[in-house]
């Protein structure tokens, strides 16, 4: 029996709408935000009730949902100034106000991978599989529209200067993710949730803690 007999549904539901919106309102090619990634993983997770693909999305989306939030809140108050950056899309009057609400699935996500994991126990491979699925949307996005400088693949979020040559940049970019990003969400993901059963394939049977 599937761990999310509910929960499931209504993800399936959501990201059908959000798919067909942002095709439509947006472009195909934005799929290739780990943002979206995300969203579609977490939608596949919760269906299969695999932990390992719920895992590896609360280890990418549970720094960058709050930071989104905050850079939104930001603006809010400081009517469309941005703290951090990669939220002005929010304030595109040219697009339907419910699309860009859509967006919201940046907290949506964290908060759904972060019950799943606590039904099915946290996997250990969580990080190491978003190490490589980041790696391989960042090369993509470096593919496709430069003009839209997808997961900051052209130029960084900060200062908007890139790191040396495309290689470089991407290596950079990557290591900062890994390192400063999944890295410390998996050590927090592993000191507080339930472990999966070692040998179980993501089924929501979770170890007994020790101590």
């Amino acid at each position: 029996m599937n761990p999310f007999p509910v929960l499931r549904w209504v993800w399936l539901a959501f990201v059908a709408v959000w798919a067909t919106t942002y095709a439509i309102y947006w472009s195909p090619v934005d799929f290739l935000y780990l943002c979206n990634v995300a969203v579609i993983l977490t939608c596949a997770g919760l269906w299969l009730g695999n932990s390992l693909l719920v895992s590896s999305q609360a280890v990418a989306t549970m720094v960058i949902g709050p930071l989104w939030l905050l850079d939104v809140g930001w603006g809010v108050l400081t009517h469309g100034q941005h703290l951090i950056g990669g939220t002005e899309y929010m304030w595109d009057a040219t697009r339907p106000l419910w699309v860009r609400l859509l967006s919201f699935d940046h907290l949506a996500v964290p908060l759904a991978s972060w019950w799943g994991i606590r039904k099915l126990g946290y996997d250990q491979r969580a990080w190491r599989l978003q190490a490589g699925i980041g790696a391989v949307v960042l090369l993509l996005s470096r593919m496709v529209e430069p003009w839209k400088n997808m997961n900051f693949v052209q130029k960084e979020l900060v200062t908007f200067h890139t790191w040396g040559p495309a290689p470089v940049h991407l290596l950079v970019l990557w290591s900062v993710l890994v390192l400063i990003v999944y890295w410390p969400v998996h050590a927090l993901l592993s000191r507080v949730m339930p472990p999966r059963l070692t040998g179980a394939r993501g089924d929501g049977r979770i170890a007994a803690r020790v101590g």
